[in-house]
């Protein structure tokens, strides 16, 4: 499943027609679906990738993993962002990105000193935990900095886990306080490809950079259609 505020913010943000993608893994023929796509959306979920995928030690009793939609993603994405469709990836998907390219996760950010708590308080309103929580700053030269037309943003912060290294051929396209990495953007790629740890989906057309930022993404899509 995905929640609709994904769904929106394609259809509604992008301009284009949202079309799920079931977590099946190798049954998945994988060309055939980057022939049908014109770009991919990662989208956030409760769940965490898991941890062997990329060395690291086993998880706290009780967390939530999809082995599935491991198994969907981590091989999709990287041959996504070599056919050249558009990525964006949100949350989680931005973590299984930084795993896709060979990158490592911390699971506990708040455990390591110097860190800020970037979990949300699950016992406020979706208002509150969704609300800003800590400002982003913008790497000069970035794709981001460029699309918000300034060197920071507010941010909204809903994550136990992030990147402890970065996966091969990304770049940082922005940082917390704290030094945590909250955007990159693949260095080589032939079209769009961005992870954010934050949730830009969140009321999308209330944010400026938030509507700038899928409108981009439905028009890197469009114009795939175009080079096709």
């Amino acid at each position: 499943m995905v929640g609709e505020k994904y769904i929106e913010a394609v259809a509604l943000g992008a301009h284009a027609m949202p079309v799920l993608i079931p977590a099946l893994g190798s049954e998945l023929d994988l060309p055939s679906l980057l022939d049908a796509c014109d770009g991919l959306l990662l989208t956030g979920s409760a769940s965490n990738v898991e941890p062997h995928h990329y060395g690291g030690p086993a998880s706290e009793p009780g967390t939530l993993h999809d082995p599935n939609r491991d198994a969907t993603t981590l091989p999709l994405i990287p041959r996504a962002v070599a056919a050249g469709l558009p990525v964006l990836a949100i949350c989680r998907g931005f973590q299984e990105m930084n795993v896709a390219f060979g990158g490592t996760l911390c699971q506990r950010l708040h455990e390591v000193s110097g860190n800020l708590d970037h979990r949300e308080d699950e016992a406020t309103p979706l208002e509150i935990q969704y609300g800003p929580a800590h400002e982003v700053l913008l790497e000069p030269g970035g794709v981001l900095r460029d699309m918000a037309g300034r060197d920071r943003l507010q941010v909204n912060s809903l994550h136990w886990q992030g990147i402890r290294t970065l996966g091969s051929g990304l770049l940082v396209e922005a940082r917390a306080p704290d030094g945590v990495i909250e955007a990159f953007r693949v260095a080589d790629a032939p079209s769009f490809a961005l992870g954010l740890q934050w949730h830009p989906e969140w009321r999308f057309a209330q944010n400026p950079f938030s509507s700038a930022l899928f409108a981009a993404f439905g028009e890197a899509s469009r114009a795939r259609i175009g080079s096709r």
